[in-house]
């Protein structure tokens, strides 16, 4: 199979139908093999009803319903373990992304050799103020920390490898940093194509500002689990042990001062000295015992389920 188109999706009910014959129509003319994957990540409208349709008159189409809303991170992870194809497209199910783009961005995957591409929208219809200027600030940031070169982490519409999906665990809201992701897996060669950008058709916007807040958080999340998820405690361990050194350190000239130097000044608890001393060996041993824990979880990890799946259909 050419291509898996993975689709994420919330109360999308009206732009399904014409989503579905635009993929329809690019495949086709393409002569691509595919499926297209429907996530219906706890919609209250009646996309599920739509997506059962569509997989009824045509068997590329696939489906899965979440019980609840679980999150567009835990969408993408369902849809990458089910995809077969030799390239997996994500894409939004607004319209916003055009299906035009497909057919240059497998190209660039199976006759380029790019392990992922991202989508640029180089050009965009949204609000400047709120979503525009926001974006430019929240890539910038991410480009300086992560080390990845793209110009807009969050578009939806990006080729992948199958190769990359099977090996990233996408969760929580990490949905904003897979090229990211894949690099720390070690996929390196991440590429970018400029895409057109569409005014929303239908409805309105899922993500407010509050999503370019989450996303410089988890932008700390990620830089930190880059460098010391595997390794917890050389992170905790190495500020636990260098703040327990000084406050041993305070305790040692206190002890020696008040045994053999001033035996009859002040009490050891009336000087600065010995809160400092206090204060760095408990905080110490509290990092020390962060990175410790953090090894046992490690450790003892084990995979779980992050949402529940209501039905599937042709899966």
């Amino acid at each position: 199979m050419n291509i898996s188109i993975v689709i994420p999706l919330l109360n999308e009910q009206e732009s399904l139908n014409e989503l579905y014959n635009w993929i329809a129509k690019v495949m086709q003319s393409n002569s691509f093999s595919y499926e297209i994957i429907f996530i219906d990540d706890g919609s209250t409208d009646h996309s599920w009803n739509t997506i059962l349709q569509l997989s009824k008159k045509d068997e590329h189409v696939k489906g899965i319903r979440f019980l609840k809303n679980f999150g567009k991170s835990q969408a993408l992870h369902a849809g990458f373990k089910v995809a077969k194809a030799e390239v997996v497209i994500t894409m939004d199910a607004d319209l916003q992304d055009s299906p035009e783009e497909i057919p240059e961005l497998y190209n660039r995957i199976t006759k380029e050799g790019f392990d992922l591409v991202s989508g640029w929208k180089k050009k965009r219809y949204d609000s400047v103020i709120a979503k525009n200027l926001p974006s430019k600030l929240f890539n910038a940031a991410a480009r300086k920390t992560s080390g990845v070169k793209l110009h807009d982490f969050n578009c939806g519409l990006k080729a992948y490898k199958n190769d990359v999906v099977k090996n990233i665990d996408v969760h929580g809201e990490m949905h904003r940093y897979i090229p990211v992701l894949a690099k720390n897996a070690g996929f390196n060669k991440i590429g970018e194509k400029v895409v057109v950008h569409q005014a929303r058709k239908y409805g309105k916007t899922k993500f407010g500002m509050s999503r370019f807040i989450n996303g410089f958080l988890d932008l700390i999340t990620i830089w930190f689990m880059s460098r010391f998820g595997k390794r917890p405690m050389h992170f905790f361990g190495l500020i636990g042990t260098s703040l327990f050194i000084i406050g041993f350190c305070f305790s040692l000239y206190l002890g020696i001062d008040k045994l053999f130097i001033e035996t009859k000044g002040r009490l050891i608890a009336q000087r600065p000295e010995f809160y400092i001393a206090l204060t760095s060996m408990i905080l110490g041993t509290q990092f020390f015992l962060a990175g410790f824990l953090g090894e046992i979880m490690l450790i003892s990890k084990r995979d779980k389920e992050r949402y529940h799946i209501a039905e599937k259909v042709h899966l």
